[in-house]
């Protein structure tokens, strides 16, 4: 009676790696097992969790990993970053207000000077960041984070590209290679995978050791992290999901601008831009609006009211005017968003400040 030899799977892959390496067939397999007096089937049961493909393994990725990336790529056409043009186009519509002229400077320098952007929603934090870029020509790879973006997001991973198993690098290997400008954006809303970054906010580059290659900052990279809070979380509630950033990862940002809402002058600047894009000439209906948005916004302040007009909000509404020719229906569209005491306080009291304003009609 033959008896098999007891391997453990340790020795088995230890085998296959110095014999075959890494990658190997059902061939290599059955050759190993020839070879060693153990059964087919013994060996292939041990190497369950690294089967990519019927008769193939690899020793660098797991099932687990496979089937991770199949369900996320389920196209097998992956177009080549480093072909692309990041610079982000100039928009006509922006006006320089808040932070920018300092954001400018830090990306002029190509200074390694990672950068925190805190300011509540739609007040032109990401936009501003993008026309600075836009106005150097410096590239710009932007990067929106959740609670559920991990190393694999931001680092880079494996992919099976037509059956084979292919490293692509995440968007920060593509930043620091390019000396681009990457973007953080809602950075407070991530969990503390985002560790993972420390090494390069202390502008270290970042080990990529899946593939064993360490990759070095490019001259010019740089980080830029945009919050609506400062990364302690949100105590009133406004911003649900926001996270209490670990403060080591906090520190290694050096400067924080804190960006408000444009002045009044400025902001009808920024809607008499799109406004002009859009045809609309209603210069009255503009102002107004501001005036309207910039009264709601002190009463915020003051604890009058729970909800704000932001700047984005106030965009909305010029589109809308632009598409239904009606103030009152754009208003109203673009406010709806909120409860309906809010939406109520907030349509009347743009009805005091524009005197040829008609309220909408509830059938409408």
């Amino acid at each position: 009676m033959a008896f098999e030899i007891k391997m453990t799977e340790e020795q088995i892959i230890d085998g296959l790696k110095t014999t075959y390496g890494t990658e190997f067939t059902a061939a290599d397999v059955r050759g190993f097992c020839a070879a060693n007096d153990i059964t087919y089937q013994t060996v292939t049961k041990k190497l369950k969790k690294y089967r990519v493909k019927p008769g193939k393994w690899n020793l660098q990725v797991t099932v687990e990993e496979v089937e991770k990336i199949e369900k996320a790529y389920a196209s097998p056409s992956v177009e080549s970053v480093a072909e692309k043009n990041l610079v982000p186009e100039t928009d006509d519509t922006f006006v320089k207000f808040g932070s920018f002229a300092d954001v400018k400077k830090i990306l002029q320098s190509k200074q390694f000077y990672p950068t925190f952007i805190t300011g509540l929603s739609g007040n032109g934090k990401t936009f501003s960041v993008e026309q600075a870029c836009a106005q150097l020509g410096r590239e710009l790879i932007r990067v929106n984070i959740t609670i559920e973006t991990d190393e694999d997001d931001l680092i880079g991973g494996f992919r099976l590209i037509d059956g084979n198993t292919v490293w692509h690098n995440g968007p920060v290997v593509e930043a620091l290679e390019r000396g681009a400008i990457l973007l953080l954006d809602e950075i407070d809303l991530a969990s503390n995978k985002i560790l993972c970054l420390q090494s390069v906010l202390e502008g270290k580059g970042v080990f990529l050791k899946k593939i064993g290659r360490y990759v070095n900052p490019a001259k010019g990279f740089n980080v830029i992290a945009t919050a609506n809070t400062k990364g302690k979380g949100s105590d009133d509630g406004r911003f649900i999901g926001t996270n209490v950033l670990n403060e080591a990862f906090l520190e290694r940002f050096p400067v924080t601008f804190e960006q408000e809402y444009p002045p009044v002058g400025v902001e009808k600047k920024i809607l008499g831009g799109v406004a002009s894009q859009l045809g609309v000439t209603d210069t009255d209906f503009l102002a107004r609006l501001v005036d309207w948005g910039d009264i709601i916004r002190k009463t915020f302040y003051d604890g009058g009211v729970d909800e704000i007009i932001s700047t984005r909000r106030l965009v909305h509404i010029v589109r809308a005017f632009s598409i239904f020719k009606d103030k009152a229906k754009a208003i109203q569209v673009c406010v709806n968003r909120f409860d309906d005491e809010t939406k109520q306080s907030f349509i009347e009291l743009y009805d005091k400040v524009d005197a040829d304003f008609q309220l909408p009609n509830e059938e409408s």
